[in-house]
C-alpha cells in the first residue's frame, strides 16, 4: 500500500483503467512488486521532497471564489503551510475523491505533477508577477468591459441628443413636456433594476448579463426608433431603464475577479471613464445620425452598435480567470472540515449556499459599513447632479452669461474633469495601500474624504469668483468635476471590497439605487429650493451634502476588506 502513490506517480492510467479520470483500483501485491523498481528508479527529486516534506491531514476540500465546493478539485489545501505550494493547480484537472481520502501523501505526489503539466499559470514565479498570457486574456476582458459599458451610455443618452429633432417632427406631435414625461419614467426604472439586478447578478453570469442586457438595450433603441405614439415611447424608454440596470454590477464582478486588491484602484478607475467616454460619444453620435438621417437614426444607430459589440461580449467575455484555465489572482477561501466524515458529507455541507435573500440581508444589509458608504453615495450624487442640472442656469442668472451656449461652455469641463479625477483617485489608493499598513478599504475611504474636502473648497470658490472671469470659472467647474468623480468611484469599489465576490452584484446594486435617490433629490426639491431662498441656498444645501458625507465616513477609516478578513481568520 505504501507504494501505491510512488507507482501512479510514476506511471499515470488511462481513464478506463483508472488513470486521471477515474478512481486508481488497487494493483495486486505482485504488480507493486515488480512496478516499484522502476518506480523508484525515476528521477527522485519528488520523492526526496515527499520524503522530507512534514506529513499532515488534508483538508479535503477547497472552495472557490464564488463559494462552490470542489472537493478533491486543484485548490485542496494541506494544513501546513509548507504543504501550500503541493496545490497550485487548476481546477480544470479535477482529482477523484480517492485522492482526497486517501491523505496528504498521494494529494501531494498528484497536485505536484498537474501543477507542472498546466501550461495557463497566472503568476510568474522566477519574474514576481503575472505571466505575459495572463495578461494578455485579461487586456482583452478589461477592454469588454470598458467599451461594453460605454455602449450602454450610448444608448441611455441617445434619446437626449434625438430629442430636439422629434419635437420638430410634426408628425409625431411631441412638445418639450412630452420629452419631459418620457425622461422622467427613466431614472424611476433605472434605480429599481440596478437594485434588482444586483443582488439577482450574485447567482447569475455577469458576462451573460453585461452582453444579453446590452442586445436587448439596443433592441429597444431600434424599436423606439420605429415608433411613433407618446405611451409607446414611454413604455420603451421605462424598459430600457430596466436594462441599464444590468451593466453596472456586472462590470463590477467581473472587475473583482480578475483584478487584486493591489491594483484594483487603478483599473477601476479606468472602467470609470466609461462614463465619460459614452457621453462624449452621444452626441456625436446620435445627434448628428438624427440631424442628418432623420430623428429615427439617432436611436437606430447605438442600437445597432450595442447589438454588435453585446454579441461579441456574449461570445467571447469569461466571468473570472478559472473560466479561462487560470488560477485566481487572489488567495481564496479555505475550508478545513472533519476528516472523520466521509467526503460527500463534506461537499454536502460546503454546498448549502445563501438564497438571494439571505446574501442579500446577511452579507449586504446587516454591514453598518455598506449603509454608510450608501448614505455618502446619496449625498454625492445630491452634488454631481446639482452641479451637472443647475450649473448653467446659475451662471446665467447670477453671473451675467449672456446666454445658455456660452454657459455650457464653461461648464463643459465637468466630464473631462471627472475623467482625470477618476483614474487619479484609483492610483493614489492603490499606492496608499501598498505603502502603509491597515484596512485596504479604510485607505480608499481616506482618499474619498480629501477629495470630498476639495468638492466643498471649489463650490465656495465657483460661488466667489466674480462675473467677468470666465476661464477662471472653467477652471473651477472642471476642478469640481476632478474631485466629484474620484468618490463617485471610489465608494462604488469599496462596496465591492468590502463584501467579497459573492455578494459584490448585491452591494453595487443597493448602492447605485440609494445613489439615485440623491440624483432625484437633486432637481424638484433643489429648484424648489432655489426659488424660495436663492442661489445661497442652493449653495449651502450643496456643501451640507459634503459635509454629512465626511461624516459619514470618518468612522470607517479603518475598515479592512473581505480578503483581510478572511485571511485573519484563516
Amino acid at each position: 500500500p505504501h507504494l501505491q502513490p510512488l507507482v501512479a506517480a510514476a506511471f499515470p492510467l488511462p481513464p478506463i483503467l483508472g488513470g486521471r479520470r477515474g478512481p486508481l483500483p488497487r494493483l495486486p501485491s505482485m504488480a507493486v512488486s515488480l512496478l516499484a523498481p522502476v518506480a523508484l528508479a525515476a528521477p527522485r527529486s519528488g520523492i526526496r521532497q515527499l520524503r522530507s516534506r512534514p506529513r499532515s491531514k488534508c483538508t479535503g476540500i477547497g472552495v472557490d471564489g464564488i463559494g462552490r465546493p470542489n472537493v478533491g478539485a486543484s485548490n485542496v489545501r494541506c494544513l501546513s503551510g509548507a504543504d501550500a505550494r503541493y496545490s497550485r493547480a487548476t481546477a480544470a484537472h479535477r482529482r477523484p475523491d480517492w485522492f482526497v481520502a486517501d491523505g496528504c501523501r498521494r494529494h501531494r505526489t498528484r497536485a505536484a505533477a498537474a501543477a507542472t503539466a498546466d501550461p495557463k499559470l497566472t503568476f510568474d514565479q522566477e519574474a514576481g508577477g503575472y505571466t505575459k498570457a495572463f495578461l494578455n486574456v485579461r487586456l482583452t476582458v478589461f477592454l469588454s468591459i470598458l467599451v461594453g459599458y460605454s455602449c450602454y451610455y450610448l444608448t441611455r443618452n441617445s434619446l437626449t441628443f434625438t430629442a430636439p429633432a422629434m419635437v420638430a417632427t410634426a408628425s409625431l406631435g411631441l412638445d418639450i413636456t412630452s420629452i419631459g414625461v418620457i425622461t422622467s419614467i427613466f431614472p424611476l426604472c433605472y434605480g429599481c433594476s440596478k437594485f434588482v439586478s444586483g443582488v439577482v447578478g450574485d447567482v447569475l453570469s455577469p458576462s451573460v448579463m453585461l452582453g444579453g442586457g446590452l442586445i436587448a438595450t439596443g433592441l429597444v433603441n431600434i424599436a423606439f426608433g420605429a415608433s411613433s405614439t407618446l405611451p409607446l415611447f414611454c413604455m420603451l424608454w421605462a424598459i430600457n431603464g430596466i436594462l441599464q440596470g444590468f451593466g453596472a454590477p456586472s462590470c463590477a464582478k467581473i472587475l473583482t475577479s480578475w483584478f487584486a486588491a493591489k491594483e484594483r484602484g487603478t483599473y477601476w478607475g479606468m472602467w470609470n471613464i466609461a462614463h465619460n467616454l459614452g457621453g462624449f460619444a452621444a452626441p456625436i453620435l446620435a445627434g448628428t445620425a438624427a440631424r442628418t438621417l432623420g430623428w429615427s437614426w439617432g436611436l437606430w444607430a447605438p442600437g445597432i452598435i450595442a447589438l454588435v459589440f453585446g454579441s461579441v461580449i456574449l461570445l467571447t467575455l469569461k466571468d473570472s480567470p478559472e473560466d479561462r484555465g487560470f488560477g485566481p489572482v487572489e488567495q481564496t477561501k479555505q475550508v478545513v472540515v472533519d476528516p472523520a466524515k466521509s467526503a460527500s458529507e463534506n461537499e454536502q455541507a460546503v454546498e448549502k449556499q445563501p438564497s438571494l435573500l439571505q446574501n442579500l440581508f446577511q452579507n449586504v444589509l446587516s454591514n453598518p459599513f455598506i449603509w454608510g458608504l450608501a448614505f455618502t453615495y446619496f449625498c454625492v450624487y445630491v452634488v454631481r447632479q446639482g452641479i451637472t442640472s443647475w450649473s448653467v442656469f446659475y451662471l446665467i442668472k447670477e453671473k451675467g452669461v449672456l446666454d445658455a451656449g456660452a454657459a455650457a461652455l464653461r461648464v463643459s469641463g465637468l466630464e473631462l474633469g471627472g475623467l482625470l479625477g477618476s483614474l487619479v483617485a484609483g492610483r493614489i489608493s492603490d499606492w496608499y495601500i501598498a505603502t502603509s499598513p491597515g484596512g485596504a478599504v479604510g485607505k480608499r475611504i481616506q482618499v474619498v474624504m480629501a477629495y470630498m474636502f476639495g468638492v466643498a473648497a471649489m463650490l465656495l470658490a465657483f460661488q466667489a469668483v466674480p462675473a467677468g472671469y470666465p476661464i477662471t470659472q472653467s477652471i473651477i467647474v472642471f476642478m469640481i468635476g476632478f474631485f466629484l468623480y474620484g468618490p463617485q468611484m471610489l465608494i462604488g469599489l469599496c462596496g465591492a471590497e468590502i463584501v467579497g465576490r459573492r455578494s459584490v452584484g448585491a452591494s453595487e446594486g443597493f448602492l447605485g439605487w440609494i445613489a439615485y435617490l440623491g440624483a432625484a433629490n437633486a432637481g424638484v426639491p433643489l429648484s424648489l429650493l432655489v426659488q424660495q431662498y436663492g442661489w445661497n441656498a442652493f449653495f449651502i444645501a450643496l456643501l451640507s451634502a459634503c459635509a454629512v458625507g465626511i461624516l459619514l465616513l470618518a468612522p470607517i477609516t479603518g475598515a479592512k476588506s473581505h480578503i483581510q478578513r478572511s485571511q485573519e481568520q484563516a
